[in-house]
């Protein structure tokens, strides 16, 4: 029977339809993000194709919790121990896995390396974006070498899915969902149409079929991952690979997991022959810290579960070129203007008229307003050209009158010090915690922090 034509106006950022274009989205916002979407229509008004078949014996109306059966399902091991700790413990069977980051990051290469160690699963891998001899090419270079590994060149949906079900993988890998499509939608591929409605064929497939879908996927300019933001709720688990491409260090980080704990992190080491586990990586971002330099000061920030040391490199000079400048790397700048201007207001140090910048070591990003002690402390270190002398790690928040606030787990973070050499920590006064082998000083403002650690 022949087929109507609609046209409808999908926003690029949430998802949101219309089918009249507007200047600016109805539920984000955000202005020309609507993009006109042509879709299939049939006239008899029947279901709609692009939805998956109900398996038989299927569950369809409500039921109680009791009625539902039990199904203990162990967790797939990747063989790749900084993996499994951002998944929470390993991949879970029939879930949906998006892995983000920058191009050239190496997400490709972790997603080979994880279909190489994990032997006794059938994976099948799908490019859109490569061919059989460039992957061939990257196997060889990895030294990639199983035989329940299948590569597939292909683009539409429906086909990936018949030879997947026809293949029986554990895994299924996407490379990427920016290139699938779906027939029945007349979009191009990358759109938020064709993005959502393969995400959701996808998910559809890896709750009927038990199988993990892992996809891989662009990132905007601004470092979101591309497509509609519905994308990041629809699939099970979100992660990130951040680092610099100049640098050798790669993390990655869980956005959001229904499986484990967020925000963990796991961290990597890029070399000529693929991804390199760090399995201590305070000591990767200690390992050229030297106390005896200004500027120079060691925080710890809990990233998921895990305590991190994490060097901050500070540096204040006087402005030759008019304008100071605020510049961060690895923290937010915004943040930095706040502490800097407690540091004038309530402790006198003047930054007016100087140029500041800061990098955090490693390529990781600080969020946690427990390294505020730390980031101030390098700033007063650098404009004052002082160094404590001795190795000190900065634990605490810091409030808008200069006070030092308690911080959550210090107990963990103490520990982890004393585990890299630390013996000297200053942390917010009340703190009870006490660690064998430390030396703890307790203060309750910025001064006598800076007085503590030899600063002032």
């Amino acid at each position: 029977m022949a087929r109507k034509k609609r046209t409808r106006f999908v926003c690029s950022h949430c998802g949101w339809e219309t089918s009249n274009w507007l200047g600016s989205c109805g539920s984000c916002s955000r202005w020309n993000t609507l993009e006109e979407v042509a879709v299939a229509e049939e006239s008899d008004n029947r279901v709609h194709k692009s939805r998956l078949n109900r398996r038989e014996g299927e569950i369809r109306g409500p039921v109680g919790l009791d009625d539902i059966p039990v199904a203990e399902t162990d967790r797939m091991l990747t063989g790749m121990n900084e993996l499994d700790r951002v998944l929470g413990g390993g991949i879970m069977p029939g879930s949906f896995v998006l892995l983000g980051g920058d191009p050239g990051i190496g997400k490709s290469t972790l997603a080979l390396q994880c279909a190489e160690m994990m032997k006794d699963q059938k994976t099948l891998y799908v490019t859109g974006e490569e061919s059989l001899g460039q992957i061939r090419q990257r196997a060889g270079r990895l030294n990639v070498q199983t035989e329940m590994l299948r590569i597939l060149t292909e683009t539409e949906t429906m086909r990936v899915i018949e030879t997947s079900r026809a293949e029986k993988p554990g895994i299924l890998i996407i490379d990427s969902i920016q290139t699938m499509y779906h027939s029945v939608l007349q979009s191009m591929p990358g759109t938020t149409a064709q993005i959502r409605e393969s995400a959701a064929l996808l998910m559809q497939y890896a709750k009927q079929e038990r199988v993990t879908v892992i996809a891989i996927g662009h990132v905007t300019k601004e470092g979101d991952l591309a497509g509609p933001r519905i994308l990041e709720h629809m699939v099970d688990t979100v992660l990130q690979f951040e680092g610099d491409k100049q640098s050798h260090h790669r993390i990655l980080r869980s956005l959001k997991n229904r499986f484990g704990p967020a925000q963990e992190v796991g961290v990597f080491e890029m070399n000529a022959s693929g991804l390199r586990e760090v399995a201590n990586p305070s000591e990767l971002f200690l390992s050229e810290y030297d106390a005896a330099v200004s500027g120079n000061a060691v925080v710890c920030s809990m990233e998921g579960t895990r305590p991190l040391l994490i060097e901050v490199q500070a540096l204040v000079a006087p402005a030759a070129y008019g304008m100071p400048q605020r510049t961060a790397s690895g923290f937010d700048q915004r943040r930095l203007s706040l502490l800097l201007a407690v540091l004038e207001k309530r402790c006198g140090w003047t930054f007016s008229q100087n140029d500041v910048f800061l990098n955090i070591a490693g390529g990781m990003k600080l969020s946690e307003t427990a390294c505020d002690l730390g980031i101030a402390a390098a700033l007063v270190s650098s404009i004052s050209e002082r160094a404590p002398g001795e190795p000190v790690v900065m634990i605490g928040e810091i409030g808008l009158g200069a006070e030092v606030r308690r911080v959550t787990q210090l107990a963990r973070r103490l520990e982890e010090a004393k585990n890299m050499g630390f013996r000297h920590a200053v942390v917010p006064q009340g703190s009870t915690e006490q660690v064998e082998g430390i030396r703890i000083s307790s203060v309750g403002n910025m001064e006598a922090a800076f007085r503590k650690s030899g600063l002032n």
